[in-house]
């Protein structure tokens, strides 16, 4: 008996130890990003050991980090009544309450978990901050409250230095991130996400070169670890956007480095899905295209799949596949991004545009319209995106489409096109009024035009184009005072520069001389004369002109 007991106890110890070993192999999928082997081991750990809740809590928040909310609070009830570690799921539960916004009930837990806690504990600090920091609305403040008390328990802890560094970065505090970074691979030199995350700062402060070789160290101290190629993808994409002269080759190394990145994590849905995300921002919609359809044959039921079909549909040239996708989209999704009403909006108002390129339907294109209001409404930095889609059609002399959308690029704060936007929209409502009668012309459109030109006017009081336009708007409603200002003003600024410039607007001068000399013409004589003889100093041909002066003799 007593030899059975002793075997007994050895097999029971090794069991824990193996089970010890899962937890911490999961740890380190975790850090590795490697989330379905994460999964896997920690489902294990947790089937042979209940009692345990730490598993079932770090297996929740993978759910969560996934958007599988269900599952993750699944997990999180089942852990909570485990003995041994139980109170960490309240901070996973807590975080779901973070996503709701009932921020009351998510401190309630935390409350409740710090309340119990042991002089020497830090663990639980360290999940409430990254709770606070992973929450759809996050609060790096507080979560560096919580990290400084852990800190002050235990300096040396790198898990807390670590989180500290990232709580400084959220806060956007450079130098007190790059310390806590530095102090917790100093103290610890295997924890390579500490030295990355140095690596990261200088991606942030656009130091390019920097943060390559930065990356590059840590491909030095473990070349599969897969975060690493991740950082470099998306330092290699920021670096193509700021400085467009090296676009195609970022690009490419970009898409390459995620692609390394894939192979050294999984290929699981949620990994492609931060693939696709990534292929949005790099614009490979062919890619985006073929991964979508990947990711339905894995799971035909998750709705972001439609969301990034949508996208690659219509930049793939298929209107028709692109509302269909983000309809259902809209019907099966829970949680939106401007991006999904940009989509669908784009994809709206290329449909309502006829084969002959020239005829609109009025009703798909006013959806397509609200579509773009309700985008910049849940984003309203996406407004920057709508200048180039307006000018396009302005420039094909779709007046009627691209007036709307410039509109409602004006909505937002957060456009960062307002003088372009503002000059577009307001010629493209002009010019879609200008040749008809005063009766017929849409005068609200053409005072929200009028008013255009004066915002443009006051951030740039010296561009001329705003004044003749002006003119000529108000010339239309037959408001000859406002008019005559205008053309005034477009002269005194266009023939005070150089003689060149003054040659290249010659025809907008003669324009604007024999549109002030008509209006002096009932009123001023001697003044309508001397216009009109202007206009003949510059062409000695010009047949109004010259009829006019005819006219003034008699």
């Amino acid at each position: 008996m007593v030899k059975f007991r002793i075997y007994g106890f050895a097999l029971m110890a090794t069991t824990f130890a193996a089970k010890a070993q899962d937890l911490s192999q999961a740890t380190k999928a975790i850090d590795a990003e490697q989330y379905e082997k994460a999964k896997t081991l920690l489902k294990q750990s947790f089937s042979a050991n209940p009692a345990n809740g730490k598993s079932a809590f770090l297996l929740g928040n993978i759910y969560l980090k996934q958007e599988v909310v269900d599952s993750a609070k699944i997990y999180f009830e089942k852990g909570l009544a485990a003995p041994n570690a139980g109170k960490l799921n309240s901070i996973g539960l807590a975080q779901i309450d973070l996503n709701a916004d009932n921020v009351a009930a998510a401190q309630a837990k935390f409350d409740a978990v710090v309340k119990d806690l042991k002089k020497k504990d830090t663990e639980e600090y360290v999940f409430i901050a990254r709770a606070l920091m992973n929450a759809d609305k996050p609060d790096y403040k507080k979560a560096i409250t919580y990290l400084t008390k852990a800190k002050e328990i235990n300096p040396s802890d790198t898990q807390v230095l670590l989180a500290l560094g990232d709580a400084y970065y959220g806060e956007r505090d450079q130098n007190n991130a790059y310390s806590a970074y530095r102090s917790a691979f100093y103290i610890d030199n295997t924890l390579i996400r500490a030295k990355m995350q140095m690596g990261v700062l200088l991606k942030g402060a656009k130091a390019y070169n920097e943060a390559m070789n930065a990356f590059n160290e840590v491909i030095g101290l473990n070349a599969n670890y897969g975060p690493v190629y991740r950082e470099m993808a998306e330092t290699y994409y920021l670096w193509a956007s700021n400085q467009p002269k090296t676009y195609d080759e970022n690009i490419a190394k970009a898409l390459s480095s995620y692609t390394k990145y894939m192979e050294l994590t999984d290929y699981s849905l949620a990994s492609r899905m931060r693939h696709a995300d990534f292929l949005v921002l790099a614009k490979d919609y062919k890619a985006l295209e073929a991964e979508a359809n990947e990711m339905k044959k894995l799971d035909k039921v998750n709705p972001r799949v439609l969301r990034y079909l949508g996208y690659a549909s219509y930049e793939n040239g298929n209107v028709d596949g692109a509302i269909s996708a983000l309809n259902e989209y809209f019907v099966k999704g829970k949680k939106f991004i401007g991006y999904d009403y940009y989509y669908l909006g784009l994809a709206k108002i290329k449909k309502a545009i006829g084969a002959d390129g020239k005829t609109v339907d009025a009703t798909l294109l006013n959806s397509g319209i609200a579509e773009l209001k309700k985008a910049v409404e849940t984003q309203p930095s996406i407004a920057s995106s709508f200048n180039e889609l307006g000018v396009g059609y302005f420039k094909q002399k779709l007046y009627n489409v691209s007036s709307p959308i410039l509109e409602t690029a004006l909505l937002s704060s957060e456009n960062k096109n307002v003088f372009e936007d503002n000059m577009y929209y307001a010629i493209s409502v002009f010019s879609e009024n200008r040749l008809k009668d005063l009766k017929d012309m849409d005068k609200v459109a053409m005072d929200k035009a009028d008013k255009a030109f004066d915002r443009v006017i006051v951030e740039r009081p010296e561009y001329p184009d705003s004044y003749l336009y002006k003119a000529r708007l108000n010339s239309s409603l037959e408001k000859d005072d406002v008019m005559a200002v205008n053309y005034q003003k477009f002269l005194d600024i266009t023939l005070a520069k150089p003689a060149d410039v003054v040659e290249k607007n010659k025809a907008k001068i003669i324009e604007a001389y024999n549109s002030l000399g008509a209006h002096f013409a009932n009123s001023d004589k001697t003044k309508a004369k001397e216009f009109f003889g202007k206009t003949i100093t510059l062409d000695a041909t010009n047949k109004y002109a010259l009829e006019s002066l005819e006219k003034l003799k008699k």
